[in-house]
Order: C-alpha cells, then sequence, then structure tokens
C-alpha cells in the first residue's frame, strides 16, 4: 500500500489560499469602491466653472485640515481672500489658525475668520470662545458663523439650536463685531430665513451663481469643495465675491 499523506498539511495549504483568496478579494472591491466614489462624488456635485472675468474676486476658506499652506502661491494663483477657522464649540481652537492668518496677510491676502457652530452648546460660550481666537489678529472681513447640519448633532432641538444662535449672535454684535452667516440652501431655510434674514449670506452651493440670483440674496458663494490651487496640498473650498472690485471694497469698508 502506498503510505498516505499527511492530511494536516493539505488543510493547512487550503486555508492558506482561502486566505489569500479573501485578501485579494477585498483589496479589489475596497479599489473598486473608492473608484465608484470618485465617480459618484462628481456626478452628484457637477463642476462649477466661475469665469475670473465675470466674478474677479475669488477666494478660499481652510482650516488646519488643509495642512501647511503656501499663501505667496495662492496670492500668485490669483486668489484675493481667505476665510481661516479660527474656533468650534465652546472649546475648540483650531491649531493653524494663527499661522494662516498671520502668514496670509504678510502674502497680500484679504483675511477673515469663522467658527463652526455646535447646535447643542450654549451660545454665549461660542461666542467667547470665537472672540478669544480672535482678538489678538488683524482681520479685514466680518466674523463668519458657519451654521451646518453636517458634523453637528441630529438631535437638536430646532428651538434650542434658534436660541443658541441667537445668544451668540447677540453676544458677538454686542463686543462689535460685524458678523455674516455661513450655511447651505437647507440651513438658509431652516435657521436663516426667517430669523435672522437681516445678516448677510455666504451660501454654500454648487451651481452657477446666475441660477442662485434670482431666489437668494448673498455676499459670497462657495460654489466647490474641491477646487486645486497652487500652494496648498490637496482639494481646497473655492469661493467668490457676488459683485465687482468696486463692490468689494465697499462691503469691505461698511
Amino acid at each position: 500500500m502506498r503510505p498516505r499523506k499527511p492530511r494536516g498539511k493539505t488543510k493547512n495549504k487550503s486555508k492558506k489560499w482561502r486566505y489569500i483568496g479573501i485578501g485579494v478579494a477585498s483589496l479589489l472591491m475596497l479599489l473598486l469602491a473608492a473608484g465608484l466614489w470618485r465617480v459618484s462624488r462628481h456626478l452628484i456635485h457637477p463642476k462649477v466653472e466661475v469665469a475670473r472675468a465675470e466674478y474677479p474676486i475669488q477666494g478660499i476658506d481652510v482650516s488646519s485640515h488643509n495642512g501647511s499652506i503656501d499663501f505667496t502661491r495662492v496670492a500668485a494663483n490669483g486668489i484675493c481672500f481667505v476665510y481661516a477657522k479660527a474656533s468650534e464649540g465652546t472649546q475648540f481652537r483650531d491649531p493653524k489658525f494663527s499661522y494662516n492668518i498671520t502668514a496670509a496677510h504678510k502674502a497680500g491676502l484679504t483675511v477673515g475668520a469663522y467658527h463652526f457652530f455646535r447646535k447643542d452648546k450654549p451660545g454665549k460660550e461660542q461666542a467667547r470662545n470665537f472672540i478669544e481666537a480672535v482678538k489678538n489678529v488683524q482681520l479685514d472681513m466680518p466674523l463668519v458663523i458657519d451654521v451646518e447640519d453636517w458634523g453637528n448633532s441630529r438631535f437638536s432641538n430646532h428651538d434650542e439650536v434658534i436660541c443658541n444662535l441667537s445668544d451668540m449672535i447677540k453676544a458677538l454684535q454686542a463686543d462689535g463685531y460685524r458678523l455674516m452667516i455661513y450655511t447651505n440652501k437647507d440651513g438658509y431655510r431652516k435657521y436663516m430665513h426667517e430669523h435672522f434674514p437681516h445678516l448677510p449670506l455666504w451660501l454654500c452651493a454648487f451651481t452657477h451663481p446666475k441660477k442662485l440670483k434670482e431666489s437668494y440674496t448673498y455676499v459670497i458663494q462657495q460654489f466647490s469643495h474641491w477646487g486645486s490651487v497652487d500652494g496648498i496640498e490637496g482639494e481646497v473650498d473655492l469661493n467668490i465675491f457676488c459683485g465687482d472690485s468696486t463692490a468689494w471694497q465697499r462691503w469691505l469698508h461698511e
């Protein structure tokens, strides 16, 4: 009789190839998912082309997520203004804020600061955090409160949100600051339209500005989250001021 082959080695080989097969299949699925995500992202949010001749005052908004930025190259790329994240909620301060503001100013850019509003945090405490973050820097544009559902609590009571936002606005205005609200179309309808129509609007909308003017009155439009600007690694938010150079100077000095 022929000697029987050891069964343990055969099982081990089978397991080994099964694990390799599972690993290869998983890798292929991840690559496919990544490819589909890239394609679907551009299908869902088509690229908006905004002619510089039509809207000459173009800008970006940045935070520590954008890494170390070469603002000299940014300015040379035709960017006119920068909004930098200063704070969030009642305690967080963006670690790149001071650098971003100082370096952008040095490059000759017009600068401003924004605060990411936490819907479930007291408005007065958020205002205090924002004021502490910006008190030692020179700013050229109104302070901005970034109001959006993305990245925020889904369980906040609407009336509580309005109350917190109102308290924050009042506290900042009492300290002498000019303000503007950043939000998207949904945020505008939910939080701003009925309650704070007197405040200037910075609207996030991936639509050509000509199509928006009939329905919204706004100062700045963020028209892309996926811009490419020399001096910044990776994607960056792109914005335009909705007016010419004369209107821009008038708005800055209101």
